[in-house]
């Protein structure tokens, strides 16, 4: 059984070093974008579409930034931390909900993505109070 934990080992380091490939050039082209939108005509401003494609690209690295520190948790603790996938899920809820266009967008899939948020941050809520250290123990 031994050999399974070196594969899962093996695999998680992977992963961790393609996501930091994957990370790394979400930077690059956050900044790309960044650098050339300001460079378009008036100068130096973005539009609010532009703002709204910007504020995505941030937020899907950052989402990708989330789920780094989950693979180099369970490499040092060799569990997976449930808080921290909720925090991954409702980051990525909220990219969504930034660059969502609310003029195309059906009342359906608005309450549907506020039933998410709801359900991940009751999720979120019962997972910290069960894990969160009681007075006097």
């Amino acid at each position: 059984m031994a050999i399974f934990g070196k594969i899962e080992r093996a695999i998680a380091i992977a992963l961790l070093a393609l996501m930091g490939i994957v990370v790394i050039s979400g930077v690059l082209e956050v900044a790309y974008v960044v650098v050339t939108e300001m460079m378009k005509p008036p100068g130096f401003f973005l539009g609010v579409e532009d703002l709204f494609d910007i504020f995505g690209l941030f937020l899907m690295v950052l989402i990708g930034l989330e789920l780094m520190t989950s693979i180099e948790m369970y490499l040092k603790d060799n569990t997976i931390h449930a808080e921290l996938m909720f925090l991954v899920a409702l980051t990525a809820v909220a990219r969504k909900v930034v660059i969502l266009d609310a003029k195309s967008v059906d009342a359906m899939t608005v309450f549907a993505i506020a039933a998410l948020v709801i359900a991940l941050s009751g999720g979120y809520y019962f997972i910290k109070k069960t894990t969160a250290p009681r007075p006097g123990k």
